[in-house]
């Protein structure tokens, strides 16, 4: 069920997802409040599950994480004990930075982080040794034309 959300919440998750390391007094100013109101919506939208983890975003380039492939599965195996393994494997993988059930003619894609292609074929040769797969396709992103973490909170209804 969605927390229903106004325009002041807007504004403050606005802001915590531009630069969550604002102090309390900064965001309330910015959102033309004061301190005490403004904690005490970001805690309830913390106990509605609407703010997560606070977290800081690195360049992966930077540290030399150069490569990034999405991965396209497909598999003929849809029994619960064969997802349960393939869930764990996924989940044990570090690379793996987004996984995603589809619906179509692709089974799943996955979003991989690694240095190059030799340490995604590392990746791929244990994924395909820990659980059987039909197809795998991967795609090598040459290009990253725009990521985010920030939600399009003007699109949230009032």
């Amino acid at each position: 069920m969605a927390v229903r959300i106004d325009s002041v919440d807007r504004k403050i998750l606005g802001e915590l997802q531009s630069d969550a390391s604002q102090s309390l007094d900064e965001i309330a100013r910015k959102v033309g409040s004061s301190k005490t109101p403004v904690w005490n919506r970001i805690r309830k939208m913390r106990e509605a599950g609407v703010i997560g983890q606070h977290t800081v975003i690195l360049d992966a380039e930077a540290l030399g994480l150069e490569a990034c492939f999405f991965v396209l599965i497909r598999t003929s195996e849809h029994e619960a004990g064969w997802q349960e393994k393939f869930l764990k494997t996924l989940q044990e993988r570090p690379e793996v930075l987004e996984a995603h059930r589809l619906a179509g003619e692709i089974d799943y894609i996955l979003k991989v982080r690694v240095a190059n292609a030799r340490a995604y074929d590392v990746f791929y040769q244990a994924l395909i040794s820990e659980v059987r797969i039909y197809n795998v396709t991967a795609l090598l992103s040459m290009e990253e034309i725009k990521s985010t973490p920030m939600l399009p909170l003007s699109l949230l209804p009032d």
